[in-house]
């Protein structure tokens, strides 16, 4: 077997030096795609995109070894439906070395309103029109103006929190109510929790105090929520800052422990005369042992 970290070992190029145009009816997909895919306003995206600016990432094909003029398609299922859709003929092709039916888009970091907010930004500068960006996102002028300012008014530090969070457009309204320090405070109390809703977004402004509002003059108005529930609310959502604060900072060697706890116990289990021994004078004790064993990981899980 040859040893890949041998300096003399012969290296294997996952795809071929050149691109190759082929006719789209040659290309044969590995998968078929959900009937409601072309519903969505991502498929929409990428319509409007290719059709303004062209196709920017070509797709991955494989040659068939059973047909020669035949290809496989690797990656760009959805971007090769566009194209039949806009009744396109041809494409160019990233030809890899063997037919792995790898998905990269897993391994592919998504692009956060931020980063979008940004692309968009780099783009008006170099002297792009604000409605040919808005045709390639299949977007509205206006929303693309909104997409411009949406960090006007954010303090840096709270940007680089989120920019690669998930977080939506409104979210940053409701920062922008805030002060600087209290807009660093609400990020990373977002990061922490994982939740960039704007109901959360929402809970946090509620609870902060008026001396951290931006219009410290003009009261908080919270549908059904009286002077006083405020009052107690952010109370509660100091408190709760700092109790997770705390935990932050005996997370890793908590872990650190309960993982090298699961690891005894397992090893505990595997000796019959001690689970003999629990079976007779402590089953309550085996229960949980087992049930501590058996857990997959004590990292908690991800979110649906």
């Amino acid at each position: 077997m040859t040893d890949p970290f041998d300096p003399k070992a012969k290296v294997f190029a996952a795809f071929e030096q050149d691109c190759i145009t082929l006719p789209i009816v040659s290309i044969l997909p590995l998968r078929t795609l959900q009937a409601t895919l072309k519903l969505s306003q991502k498929y929409r995206q990428i319509l409007a995109s290719i059709n303004e600016v062209g196709l920017v990432e070509p797709p991955v094909v494989a040659r068939d070894p059973k047909q020669r003029d035949t290809y496989l398609l690797v990656d760009g299922h959805v971007r090769l439906e566009a194209l039949k859709d806009l009744g396109i003929k041809e494409v160019e092709c990233l030809v890899a070395t063997d037919d792995e039916a790898f998905t990269y888009n897993k391994r592919i970091s998504r692009l956060s309103p931020v980063q979008e907010h940004r692309m968009i930004r780099k783009a008006i500068d170099r002297g792009v029109p604000e409605e040919k960006i808005a045709k390639a996102l299949d977007l509205q002028p206006m929303s693309v103006r909104r997409k411009v300012r949406m960090l006007d008014g954010i303090c840096d530090e709270a940007v680089a929190i989120l920019k690669d969070k998930p977080c939506p457009m409104a979210l940053f309204e409701i920062l922008r109510k805030m002060k600087s320090l209290r807009q660093i405070e609400a990020a990373e109390l977002l990061v922490n929790a994982n939740n960039y809703t704007v109901a959360y977004a929402s809970a946090i402004l509620a609870g902060t105090p008026q001396s951290q509002l931006v219009d410290g003059a003009k009261p908080k108005r919270v549908m059904s929520v009286t002077p006083e529930t405020m009052a107690r609310m952010e109370r509660e959502l100091a408190r709760l800052q700092e109790s997770i604060t705390s935990i932050q900072e005996s997370y890793g060697k908590d872990h650190l422990q309960l993982t090298v706890i699961k690891g005894y116990i397992s090893k505990l289990l595997g000796n019959p005369r001690i689970v003999r021994y629990l079976m007779q004078y402590r089953p309550e004790f085996l229960s949980e042992f087992q049930a501590i064993a058996e857990m997959a990981s004590t990292m908690p899980a991800e979110p649906v």
